[in-house]
């Protein structure tokens, strides 16, 4: 008989909007490493030398997610249970925010509709860098079959419990060891590829650190002067891998289009008043944007 899971019990403020944060993480999901099935969140992880599974499901009444967490995940249960907490953004205090928010004519019906909207951050740093390399001037869900297919390809195989979780995610050691070219066979372009062997370089240097609590400012310097990455692959990184709360990607077409079509130094401008909360705006704009587009659709 395997030894009983790991249950643990991960408090937040409500409001929590555990719907929308499941949407924005399924519609990203790495096939093979995560998946979200029944109301809850699930991937593989590796810590160290230690590899699993983990299950995050919301207990609206006692303002918890609970963690379930497979057996051979016990000996770094306190590291796991950080990284979880920055994914899920528990320690944001949602009146606080929304009410800073709420002032700004272009946000407060966003705010009243959407009250616990939550910025997701990014269980593996190097991970998210290689997801927002993907979704360079590419649709969502073009980045997220890419990803899936660059996973399954460097990624370690694992049992699990869940038939759709098969493989661990790639490690930045394993693709500083991997070629350009290795990486462009899976239909990645070159300059990508490129890209996403620069950061794995740079952060096995040690040159790079994509965690909470490093210096946005000298990490969005630092990522711009690789190849192929831009200001707006930067703010992303910034806003989840380094759970920046006032990350701003100016550049980006929708979150551009949800604020009138203006240019990126017009979005700029906007966006001042709402700091230092600028990541929780954009999530807004991004979710006004794409659910009235859904609601457009369906009449």
């Amino acid at each position: 008989m395997m030894p009983p899971a790991e249950l643990v019990r991960i408090e937040y403020r409500a409001p929590y909007d555990w719907s929308r944060m499941l949407r924005f993480l399924a519609a990203r999901s790495l096939k093979g490493v995560e998946s979200v099935r029944d109301d809850a969140y699930l991937r593989t992880v590796r810590l160290g030398e230690h590899a699993g599974w983990i299950s995050v499901r919301n207990e609206p009444t006692g303002s918890s997610l609970i963690v379930e967490a497979s057996p051979s995940l016990a000996p770094v249960l306190p590291e796991l249970l950080e990284r979880l907490r920055h994914v899920f953004d528990v320690s944001a205090n949602p009146a606080i925010i929304g009410a800073h928010l709420a002032k700004h004519a272009l946000l407060a019906d966003s705010i009243a509709r959407r009250p616990g909207l939550r910025v997701p951050g990014a269980f593996d740093g190097f991970e998210l860098a290689v997801r927002a390399i993907l979704g360079q001037q590419v649709t969502v869900k073009a980045a997220t079959t890419i990803a899936g297919r660059f996973a399954n390809a460097f990624g370690d195989a694992i049992d699990t419990p869940f038939a759709e979780l098969t493989h661990l995610s790639p490690t930045s050691r394993r693709i500083a060891a991997a070629s350009v070219s290795e990486i462009a066979s899976l239909g990645i372009i070159q300059t990508r590829a490129r890209s996403i062997v620069a950061i794995a370089e740079e952060i096995e240097s040690g040159r790079l650190v994509l965690e909470p609590g490093a210096h946005p400012s000298a990490v969005i310097a630092r990522l711009v002067t690789l190849p192929g990455i831009g200001a707006w692959t930067a703010d992303y990184i910034a806003m989840r891998a380094l759970r920046w709360s006032d990350a701003f990607p100016r550049g980006d077409i929708a979150l551009r289009n949800a604020l009138g079509r203006v240019t990126a130094a017009r979005a700029e401008s906007l966006s001042q008043e709402w700091r230092p909360w600028r990541s929780y705006a954009t999530l807004h704009l991004w979710f006004e944007s794409g659910e009235r587009e859904v609601t457009a659709a369906s009449r």
